[in-house]
This record gives structure tokens, C-alpha cells and sequence, in this order.
């Protein structure tokens, strides 16, 4: 298994970095982009728990928590020298060719990394604890319906999946959040944008380590649940420093110049698009939706039935139009008239249509994240032992990979449903309701019903 998944990985990074361009082949280059990066989600699922459990029976009882919290640690080490090796090769061969063909060096050299990893991952022999296992004849024969299929082991992956992986998945993303809202809505200059997250990768790596030798000292429990706590409650005010030391100059357009949506309400509706392939034609959408991904903020304002949906931009109004009975064609035609009408007036009003590079503080930025990234580690780095110790070893490594990935849509769905809250509320933070939601409700089951673990020996977990 841990030799194909590497496979898998390694072969689809590979194949992006030798993938037609769209002029060539047309909408299959995006389609197939798209099957690529699901086989590399699909690898690293596969790849997580048992990478997981073999380091954990590896590992002796005392030091557990700080020898998995590597598997986190490679993680954000990964994305730091990702971007390392981005801008060497920015800066090696100018931004015009990187944009044209560079891009594609990366994961061309991400061949080595393959080869390497297969060279280890042949040379690996089973843990003792599963190699005890199997001489002793304990082995299962389907892990996957003795994990669910018996009440006393899906009792136990249920609790660790609402008060353990759950709560890791949305901490982990809402750690992440900041640099979607940097990129994406206050549009900060790439290389500052990279910088910062070098910066803070730094801490985070730290916190990580430190988070998993702690809980060695004092127990799993109490330092993931302190990182639950942590990243619910910073949230929100690193989120709003983080707009403001970005990008100052949209706090003070929105003061002279706020943005009100006036729309008639039975026209606007939910705007949940995980999968994007939904297609929002009521006014009411197209002014809430046009408004959100431009990362401005916005009141909204009940309107007269049937009255098509409007953008006030302090003095100035911007008219949306009614999509529905609209050919693709002629929709598409007057949703970037509309687009365009929009971010004139903005413009107009003092909304600039990305930060200032001079203005954007990155020491504090830095600051922000990092001390968000501790509470984050926190949440995360012990997770993989607390969750090792508690499912028996001939069933550890199904029962951790299926809990630990649903509860991955936890957070998976988080940039889903900010942006569906941004939407209805005007609200750019709206969605950390939904992170603080999760994590109360992990914290509550987790506090009240899953044990510590520290020490455990897992060859007498049954």
C-alpha cells in the first residue's frame, strides 16, 4: 500500500507538470488537471494513516506524540520549500517564462523526490507490534466491516471522528484560511504573499514539534483540546488584523463609501457551491456574488418585490440584470458588463482593486498567523498519536484513515461555506461561525467522552 500510494502521487505530479496547455487540447487540459489532483487527494488519503500507525508502533510509548507530530511537521515543510523552489525558479528565469512554461519545473523535479521515496519505502519492514499480531493469528481479514460492523469499534471511530479528527480538519483550515483571504479577496502583491508564508511556516513547524513533545508530558487530551479552544477564539481578531495590516486602504474606503446590496429577498438565494458547477442567475445572486469576489464587505438591504437587485456604492448606483431565460452566451455577456460597471465604481468610491504593496505590513502579518499556527499545531500535531492508541492494531490503520478523512470534509467544505455565509451576510468573516460551530462541538465530544491515551501500549488496545 505505502509503495502504491507514492506511486500514485508521484505520477500525478509528474503527468501536471507534462500536461497540454488548454490551447492545445482545449477544456480536457482542465479536465484532466482536475483527475490528477483527485488522484493525489486519493493518494494521500490512502497514505496518511498508514504512515500514521507504522510510526506509531514504531515509535516507544513515551516519545509517540513527538514522533508522529513529524507526519504534520512534513506537511507545512512541504508547502515552505514548495514555494522556495516557486521562486528560485521565478527568479531564475523571470516571471514571463515562468507563467508560460516554468511552471512545469516544479513538478518535473518532483521525479527525485518519487525515486527517492520509493528506494525507502522498499527497504521498510512491518512494525513489531504487527508483525506480533501476526504470529499470534490476530490478524482481521476485513479490517473495514470489523471497524463498522461491531458497535464497540464504530462507537469509538463516531467519537474520534466529531471529537478529534473533525475538529483537527476545520483547526487545520482555518489556520490555512488567511492566505485564500490574502490571495484571493485583498489580492496582496505573490512574492509579499509568499513571504508571509514562509515567515509564519517557520513558527508553525516549531509549534508543531513542541505541540507533540508536550503531549508526551502532560497527555493528548488536554494540549488538542487547548488547540481547539485556541484557534475558535483567535480566529476571528487575527482574521480582521490581518485585513487591516493587508490592505488599509479597503477599511477606509468602506467608511466613506459602504457598499449596500439592495435586492428583493425571495430572489436571493443560498449561495453553497462546493463542486462550482452551480449557476446563480436572480439578481439578487449575481450583485451578492459579483460584490463578494471582489473581497469587498457589504449591508444588505430588503428591496421592493420584483425590483431587480441593486449596488450601492456610497452615492453611486450599479444595477445587476435579470439572468434567468438568458442564453449562456448572452448571460455570460452582460455578467462581465455588469463585472465591469462594478469595479468601475468601486474604483470610483476608492476601493482599490488590490492592496498596496507598500502599505502591506508583513511583520505583522507574519505575527498574525503565527500566533494562529500555534493554536493550530496544538489542535493538530498530538491528534495522530491520540487517534493510534485508540483503535487495535489489526484494525488501526482502516479505522484511523476512514475517521480521519471524513473528518476532513469538515474542513474541506470551510472555503465552501465562508463563501456562501459572505454572500448572504456581507459579512467576510461570516464563516468562521461555522469553524467556531465545529470546534465547540469537537471540543464538547472530545472533553466528554474520549479518554487520554498517553502511554497506552497498543498491542493490549482491543
Amino acid at each position: 500500500t505505502f509503495l502504491l500510494t507514492i506511486l500514485i502521487m508521484g505520477l500525478s505530479t509528474v503527468l501536471i507538470g507534462l500536461l497540454p496547455s488548454y490551447a492545445a487540447i482545449g477544456v480536457a487540459s482542465p479536465l484532466l488537471f482536475m483527475a490528477l489532483r483527485i488522484l493525489q487527494g486519493l493518494a494521500y488519503g490512502g497514505e496518511f494513516g498508514g504512515a500514521v500507525t507504522y510510526i506509531a508502533e514504531y515509535a516507544p510509548a513515551h516519545r509517540r506524540g513527538f514522533a508522529t507530530s513529524a507526519i504534520a511537521v512534513t506537511a507545512a515543510s512541504g508547502l515552505a520549500l514548495a514555494i522556495l523552489v516557486v521562486l528560485a525558479c521565478e527568479l531564475a528565469l523571470g516571471k514571463t517564462a515562468f507563467e508560460a512554461w516554468g511552471w512545469r519545473i516544479p513538478f518535473l523535479l518532483s521525479a527525485v523526490l518519487m525515486l527517492v521515496s520509493v528506494y525507502i519505502r522498499l527497504r521498510l519492514q512491518e512494525s513489531p507490534v504487527f508483525l506480533a499480531m501476526k504470529r499470534s493469528g490476530g490478524g482481521s481479514r476485513t479490517p473495514l466491516r470489523e471497524a463498522f460492523g461491531r458497535w464497540d469499534h464504530l462507537r469509538v471511530a463516531l467519537l474520534v471522528l466529531f471529537g478529534a479528527a473533525a475538529g483537527q480538519s476545520v483547526a487545520i483550515a482555518t489556520g490555512s484560511y488567511p492566505i485564500y483571504l490574502l490571495a484571493l479577496n485583498l489580492k496582496i502583491d505573490p512574492f509579499l504573499l509568499h513571504y508571509t508564508i514562509l515567515g509564519y511556516s517557520v513558527v508553525f513547524i516549531a509549534a508543531m514539534i513542541l505541540a507533540g513533545w508536550l503531549s508526551d508530558r502532560i497527555g493528548r487530551k488536554p494540549v488538542v483540546l487547548a488547540g481547539f479552544i485556541g484557534t475558535a477564539l483567535a480566529a476571528y481578531p487575527v482574521f480582521l488584523g490581518v485585513t487591516h495590516y493587508a490592505h488599509p486602504r479597503l477599511a477606509a474606503a468602506m467608511t466613506t463609501h459602504p457598499v449596500t446590496v439592495a435586492a428583493d429577498p425571495a430572489t436571493c438565494s443560498p449561495q453553497f457551491d462546493p463542486f462550482g458547477l452551480a449557476e446563480f442567475r436572480n439578481p439578487c445572486d449575481i450583485a451578492r456574488r459579483a460584490v463578494a469576489k471582489l473581497g469587498v464587505p457589504y449591508a444588505n438591504r430588503a428591496a421592493s418585490p420584483g425590483r431587480v437587485a441593486e449596488v450601492e456604492i456610497g452615492a453611486a448606483v450599479v444595477p445587476a440584470f435579470e439572468g434567468v431565460g438568458l442564453d449562456r452566451a448572452a448571460f455570460t455577456q452582460q455578467a462581465k458588463a455588469f463585472d465591469v460597471a462594478l469595479a468601475a465604481a468601486l474604483a470610483d468610491a476608492g476601493y482599490p482593486a488590490r492592496a498596496a504593496p507598500e502599505l502591506t505590513n508583513v511583520s505583522m502579518l507574519i505575527t498574525l498567523m503565527a500566533a494562529l499556527s500555534v493554536f493550530v499545531a496544538m489542535a493538530s500535531a498530538p491528534l495522530s498519536a491520540w487517534m493510534a492508541e485508540m483503535f487495535p492494531t489489526r484494525i488501526r490503520t482502516t479505522a484511523f484513515a476512514m475517521s480521519y478523512n471524513i473528518g476532513g470534509w469538515f474542513g474541506g467544505f470551510l472555503p465552501a461555506i465562508s463563501f456562501a455565509a459572505f454572500t448572504a451576510t456581507g459579512d467576510l468573516y461570516a464563516g468562521l461561525w461555522y469553524a467556531a460551530g465545529v470546534l465547540l462541538v469537537a471540543l464538547i465530544v472530545g472533553g466528554l467522552f474520549l479518554p487520554e491515551t498517553r502511554g497506552r501500549a497498543l498491542e493490549n488496545v482491543t
